[in-house]
């Protein structure tokens, strides 16, 4: 059996369209974990923790 082209390029653009969707949906799910939301607040705020004053 042999490979074209044709097949070969199918291939790689439905495995990476549905790798990318299999990622974003895993970021998605780690972005709004309840769990993380603590970390995530802490993170934000951290920035703002940090000025006493104005820069120099």
């Amino acid at each position: 059996m042999e490979i074209s082209h044709e097949l070969f390029v199918g291939f790689s653009k439905s495995f990476g369209l549905f790798y990318l969707i299999a990622l974003s949906v895993g970021i998605t799910l780690y972005a709004f974990w309840p769990s993380l939301k603590g970390r995530f607040d802490k993170a934000a705020k951290s920035i703002l923790n940090d000025e006493d004053g104005p820069c120099r």
